[in-house]
């Protein structure tokens, strides 16, 4: 194991974050921690590391063990100093070598010394065995691969915006090859080329990886293990994303299936005290009943904790046809061409995501058909009854600082009430007296999620938005993701998040060449064109040996629900009571087996019980055939169980029938 919880708990003031939470981490898993906004994603992570101390239980982490972590906070670092410098920082002891051996080098053409001679050689074999000649080649392969281009390698690392420092910092972190790896929203900063080659890379490291991302592509292709912070608690699932999902709609299906069994066995058991309550010859029995139901274990309604608010949005004015025409236009930045005579349409019913690298010109381009960027040439045309409402990150000055969130919204002219529009504001993150919130003490982030929120309540028809999940957890990605499919006007979209683009486009653009390429058709139907052009391309030449995909466990943790409570004890026919011979003989017979029967209850209880343990026990549940034996014979267990309780109560009436 490299590192772990054993019971932790954590608090922050009287909030708990985890309960008793045990995870252990062990070599060479790819883990993606997932949770809701605000549930302690991040909180764990810094756990993990020691930067948090734990209220109770331990973190456990091997003294061999080294720690790479990726986290905003780091963007607080400043530096003169060139970003291959910067990256390079990754092998301390490979440049100290350098230094050494240029120093031992000058000493010994200064005094043919012996002692430096050897000292000289000793370095040279350090180096050799720590791939020391390597280090610039490789700093350089890992900065060009998360996107930037050779001649930036030398620029200093202050002249780059946050997002691009934060690709320096993954990079030194990458190179540096700790055992563990732990990644905060590592595709935030990356576009969609970067994150493909991080995949590759990722797919190959030696050392285990956390990352908490809301892209479930990367989740898919990345993890295989999910672990969930859920309702103070860690839920383990073996497994990518779809898995997940997938395996946690089982679970909560079976305890909700135990839920409602259970209410039936207390609704049951409490009409029985109720009809035997006023006999004085039942009232002990009624009285045994009631102690076994106040000593039951009550199990959960599996209600799910998330926000479920359904964003709608109002279009007024139907636009004509075409809502926005380019003719011949051309921008540049200096040398820098972005786009050249190029001409585009966008129509009626066009929900279109702008994709490719950074640096091609997609946020320039939203600029310009947004109007609110020059270009040098062309023409820009406006169709018939376009409203236009136009999100982008760097934009946030319309805002107004000295407004309340609410009040911002308020003024929107959406006619949404107070209460509509505070439920709005939950589905953003902005929860109770969070909507009162002033927008000047608000964070970067925070007012993004304000201006999103302004553009969903718009009456606009047409929608330009640069990544608009930037700051968004995945069930609010799910939320918005559903909204625009619903939504009737049309919609021109930036965004690195393939799964986002893949559930909202129906057409894609890409800028090669400085021209601007449709194609029709969603995200996933390019993807494959563009293999297939790849693959034409390339018919003959001996293609280069793809990496293999990550095999998903077939191992699958499952919960299985709590076994139902013992049965009431009903007590034995009382002395004094006057039957026949046959009935009592009956009577006794019927008895015995009502023993019986409840005897093979109370072991296939505790049979259940502990096959239940076994499927939760992670050496039961990472061994197959372990685990498929446990699922079984849990299963067997359940289906008798069912059988005999059935049989339970057909003997309850036939006693019942003959005591009366």
């Amino acid at each position: 194991m490299l590192a772990g919880f054993q019971n932790v708990t954590f608090e922050f003031g009287a909030r708990a974050i985890v309960e008793d939470a045990t995870w252990h981490i062990q070599p060479g898993e790819r883990i993606g921690l997932i949770g809701y906004n605000g549930t302690g994603k991040s909180t764990l992570l810094k756990l993990l590391v020691g930067q948090y101390q734990p209220s109770a239980g331990t973190v456990e982490r091997s003294r061999t063990t080294s720690m790479g972590y990726l986290h905003q906070d780091l963007l607080s670092f400043e530096t003169e100093d060139s970003i291959v410098k910067v990256a390079l920082g990754a092998f301390e002891r490979v440049l100290q070598l350098e230094k050494e051996i240029e120093e031992l080098g000058h000493e010994l053409e200064r005094t043919g010394d012996e002692k430096s001679l050897h000292e000289y050689s000793d370095r040279l074999h350090e180096m050799d065995t720590l791939d020391g000649y390597s280090i610039h080649h490789k700093t350089e392969e890992v900065l060009q691969g998360l996107g930037f281009a050779n001649a930036d390698l030398q620029r200093p690392y202050k002249e780059f915006s946050g997002g691009w420092r934060m690709r320096v910092l993954l990079a030194k972190m990458i190179l540096q090859q700790p055992d563990l790896l732990l990644l905060d929203e590592p595709t935030n900063h990356l576009d969609l080329p970067s994150i493909e080659w991080l995949e590759k890379y990722l797919l190959h490291y030696q050392g285990s990886v956390v990352i908490v991302s809301h892209d479930k592509y990367f989740l898919n292709r990345m993890v295989t293990k999910i672990v969930e912070v859920y309702q103070q608690q860690l839920h383990i699932y073996t497994g990518n994303y779809d898995y997940y999902e997938k395996e946690k709609a089982i679970r909560v299906e079976m305890q909700q299936k135990a839920y409602e069994n259970q209410q039936d066995y207390i609704r049951q058991n409490e009409r029985l005290v109720e009809r035997f309550r006023a006999k004085a010859s039942k009232a002990a029995m009624a009285q045994s009943i009631m102690k076994k139901l106040d000593k039951l274990d009550r199990i959960e309604e599996a209600a799910i904790e998330r926000p479920d608010i359904r964003i709608n949005f109002r279009v007024d004015k139907q636009p004509g046809k075409v809502l926005v025409e380019l003719h011949n236009v051309s921008k540049a930045f200096g040398d820098n061409v972005i786009i050249e005579n190029s001409s585009v349409e966008i129509d009626r019913g066009d929900k279109i995501a702008l994709i490719g690298a950074n640096g091609k010109g997609k946020s320039t381009l939203l600029r310009i058909i947004a109007g609110v960027e020059q270009f040098s040439q062309g023409e820009r045309k406006w169709g018939h009854n376009v409203e236009e409402s136009f999100y982008a990150q760097h934009q946030l000055e319309a805002l107004n600082i000295n407004n309340t969130i609410l009040d911002e919204m308020k003024e929107c002219g959406s006619q949404m009430t107070e209460l509509e529009l505070r439920g709005l504001l939950g589905c953003f993150l902005f929860s109770g007296d969070e909507s009162d919130k002033k927008i000047r003490i608000l964070s970067g982030g925070e007012k993004a999620r304000v201006a999103l929120a302004k553009v969903i309540v718009s009456k606009a028809n047409f929608l330009m938005l640069d990544e608009p999940t930037n700051h968004l957890d995945m069930h609010s990605c799910d939320l918005l993701i559903e909204s625009l499919n619903r939504y009737q006007g049309s919609i021109i979209l930036v965004s690195h998040d393939r799964y986002f683009v893949a559930k909202t486009a129906n057409k894609i653009w890409e800028i090669v060449d400085h021209e601007i390429k449709e194609f029709k058709g969603g995200y996933e139907e390019w993807v494959a064109w563009k293999e297939r052009m790849a693959k034409q391309e390339l018919e003959n030449k001996k293609p280069e040996k793809k990496p293999e995909p990550v095999k998903q466990a077939d191992n699958k943790q499952k919960q299985a629900a709590p076994p139902p409570p013992p049965p009431p004890v009903v007590k034995q026919q009382q002395p004094g009571v006057a039957i026949d011979k046959e009935k009592k003989k009956e009577l006794q017979r019927v008895q015995r087996q009502f023993q019986q029967v409840e005897e093979q209850i109370a072991q296939l209880n505790t049979r259940k019980a502990e096959l239940e343990a076994s499927l939760a026990d992670p050496s039961v549940y990472s061994d197959k055939t372990k685990f498929l034996e446990a699922e079984n014979g849990y299963k067997k267990a359940d289906q008798e169980l069912a059988g005999l309780n059935k049989q339970y109560e057909q003997l309850f009436e036939k006693i019942m029938e003959l005591e009366s």
